[in-house]
């Protein structure tokens, strides 16, 4: 199952539609949706190394843009779909604790989410919520999310048959190491 689950994967992942593909779901993923653009980025990558550079910006576009989405979403909407994106991570109770650490080191954690697994909506939507400053959100989303994503594809560019030929011996390892990645950093939020 998962062998077919990559080779179609890697099929979308050339296809002529994969960009715009992958810009929706760095798009939603930063206001609402729970999967990574990681999932779709690194096959394109693999699949067409010499456009790796390209498929990084196309993320990271796709993702500045959604964050303006989920801070949109904390600043008008959050005592409706902002509650629901909170409750759905297990931050609604820890709202108030979050909005006064958020006044202080608020730029740092949308940059240490914007780089790490963590679930970059959940920060969007605070930063809309107590009202930090969007100049710094938009300037900190653009350099965590580029870095982020520049630096997969880098290591992917550079890397990339060996990577590749790794992932496809050892599938199923590289499932359950992502997998438990993608939990990890909704467990580690709810120790937040």
């Amino acid at each position: 199952m998962l062998r077919r689950l990559y080779d179609w994967t890697m099929g979308l992942a050339a296809h002529r539609h994969a960009g715009a593909s992958l810009f929706t779901i760095s798009f939603i993923e930063s206001s609402f949706f729970p999967i990574p653009p990681d999932v779709l980025m690194i096959p394109m990558v693999l699949a067409q190394r010499a456009r790796a550079w390209i498929i990084a910006g196309i993320a990271t576009a796709g993702s500045v843009l959604g964050a303006l989405l989920g801070y949109w979403i904390g600043a008008v909407l959050m005592d409706t779909v902002g509650q629901w994106v909170l409750t759905a991570y297990g931050k609604e109770a820890a709202y108030d604790q979050l909005a006064v650490s958020f006044a202080e080191y608020g730029g740092w954690a949308v940059l240490v989410a914007a780089l790490t697994p963590f679930p970059f909506k959940v920060i969007t939507i605070f930063s809309g919520a107590v009202g930090l400053s969007l100049p710094l959100f938009v300037l900190t989303s653009i350099l965590g999310r580029a870095g982020r994503f520049l630096v997969v594809a880098g290591l992917l560019w550079k890397f990339g048959p060996p990577i590749r030929d790794f992932i496809e011996r050892r599938l199923g390892l590289v499932f359950t190491v992502f997998m438990a990645c993608l939990i990890g950093g909704f467990a580690a939020l709810r120790f937040m």
